[in-house]
């Protein structure tokens, strides 16, 4: 049985790149490649993936209306899956605990667990703020993974 470690372990195998599932309003499925890191949720310090949504995709509209997600990371023929609830933290989606700067910092902290790096996080913060991103965790309630993994 695989857990959210099998997970982390293979995000460094391809920069963080994972493919992000989400549902569309006619019940099929709409699949993006997204960079995502395992970390502690920013309130409750439950482990979730999260990652940074750039503003006004249909992702987001998809999981504001169905807030449920499969995320699969893979490194060469190795590969985990993690699917579950998801919630939003962003300009369009707030969360209780966390601010304008919180927001800010947390973007970064998602960014940094999935394996980035950035010569000028001033820079980063303005690109977030003008894109509008929104940060989005999906709670691990299932993984799995191949066989041997």
């Amino acid at each position: 049985m695989a857990d959210i470690e099998d997970f982390r372990r293979l995000i460094a195998g391809d920069h963080g790149l994972v493919v992000l599932s989400t549902l569309r309003k006619d019940g099929t499925i709409a699949s993006s490649v997204v960079n995502a890191g395992v970390l502690p949720h920013p309130v409750t310090g439950e482990t979730v993936v999260g990652m940074v949504i750039r503003g006004g995709t249909r992702k987001l509209d998809h999981l504001r209306e169905r807030p449920y997600a499969n995320v699969v990371v893979r490194a060469s023929w190795q590969w985990a899956a993690a699917e579950g609830r998801t919630e939003l933290a962003g300009p369009e989606d707030p969360m209780p605990g966390i601010d304008a700067e919180r927001l800010r910092v947390l973007l970064r902290e998602i960014f940094t667990a999935a394996g980035g790096t950035h010569e000028d996080f001033g820079t980063y913060d303005q690109v977030m703020l003008a894109e509008r991103r929104t940060a989005l965790f999906v709670h691990p309630e299932r993984v799995y993974a191949n066989p041997g993994q």
